[in-house]
């Protein structure tokens, strides 16, 4: 990268802080316990609007793997989520009705806390429909990663996004607020992924899956990114530049080996697919906050007509994590 183009990247990155510090204001606390967070805790950060029928898992399943606090920012819920997160007593809690577009689709609301509170500590920033999987989870806690990136040397630990689905129509099954929801969302896409260098970011673009041959076949160069950076050893000066796709400063998205070894990495499994999708990519597509101009949701409510069946004969059922690193999905790397 020529002096030029550092220079736009390290202008790029000053300018999403203040983004940041401006949108810091329009976040209210409801539930501050932030005077609890230890210097070694492992923290959660995500923004959510009407996910109560995911939350009661997602806390239980990231306690599980021994994350300490979560941080959550709700745009506006009427579901009753807001109170029930309230109500945790290792969540911390913000609530806007700003707007989730000007915001950077919530993620100038997400480097604000993440500058504030999530500095010098491991910080892992997911939705509420994203399940992390890294080498070794069934036997090892989010600290045995941690520690072990640590030791290396290792800033940010990528994860691919692998979409999760039931084998019929997807409003056909049935679910349960605090269920697992890998018992009803029980396969994905062991190939279909292209892979390309972003060469502004230095990082890996992935794309394909189910979404891509289902609801952007005509158009898969359009699907919706699969790569991200969920788990980051924070500081002050980092910033998210596009969701948790890639980071600034530059140098934090080289979480692959160019000289043709392996990285670690992990996969999350995106449970976006459960019988409430449609209801909800509707209101989405109403609401017209997302990406694009809501183009994955357009997408959506035409590809649902009639109730979309993403399973196909090639989908493979899942099992665990070492499954998913001998398709090639993920990597322990040099972790054993």
């Amino acid at each position: 990268m020529g002096l030029w183009d550092s220079y736009r990247m390290r202008l790029r990155r000053k300018r999403l802080r203040v983004r940041a510090l401006r949108k810091r204001h329009e976040l209210r606390p409801v539930a501050d316990r932030t005077a609890d967070i230890r210097p070694d805790d492992i923290l959660v950060f995500s923004t959510q609007r009407n996910e109560m029928a995911r939350l009661p898992w997602f806390l239980d399943y990231y306690r599980a793997l021994g994350a300490n606090h979560f941080l959550f920012v709700d745009n506006d819920s009427d579901d009753g989520s807001p109170d029930y997160l309230a109500g945790q007593r290792d969540v911390s809690l913000w609530s806007t009705r700003g707007s989730y577009r000007t915001s950077r689709f919530g993620m100038d609301w997400m480097n604000a806390l993440l500058r504030q509170y999530g500095h010098g500590h491991w910080t892992l920033t997911v939705d509420p429909d994203e399940l992390l999987v890294y080498p070794f989870c069934d036997t090892r806690p989010l600290a045995g990663l941690t520690d072990w990136l640590d030791s290396c040397g290792i800033k940010a630990f990528p994860a691919m996004l692998l979409d999760m689905y039931p084998k019929g129509p997807i409003g056909a099954v049935e679910y349960r607020s605090g269920q697992d929801p890998l018992e009803v969302l029980q396969w994905f896409d062991a190939g279909n992924y292209t892979i390309s260098r972003n060469w502004g970011y230095n990082n890996l673009w992935i794309q394909g899956g189910p979404r891509a041959r289902t609801f952007f076949r005509d158009q898969p160069g359009r699907a919706p990114a699969l790569n991200k950076i969920p788990l980051v050893r924070w500081q002050r000066h980092y910033v998210y530049a596009s969701s948790t796709h890639n980071l600034l400063p530059r140098g934090l998205n080289l979480v692959f080996d160019d000289l043709g070894g392996e990285k670690s990495s992990g996969v999350l499994l995106h449970t976006k697919f459960l019988p409430t999708f449609r209801a909800k990519a509707s209101e989405e597509l109403e609401r017209r906050q997302h990406y694009g101009d809501s183009r994955e949701y357009i997408a959506y409510a035409e590809g649902l007509d009639g109730d979309a069946d993403l399973w196909c004969r090639y989908s493979e059922k899942y099992i665990n994590w070492r499954q998913l690193e001998i398709l090639g999905l993920m990597s322990k790397g040099n972790w054993a």
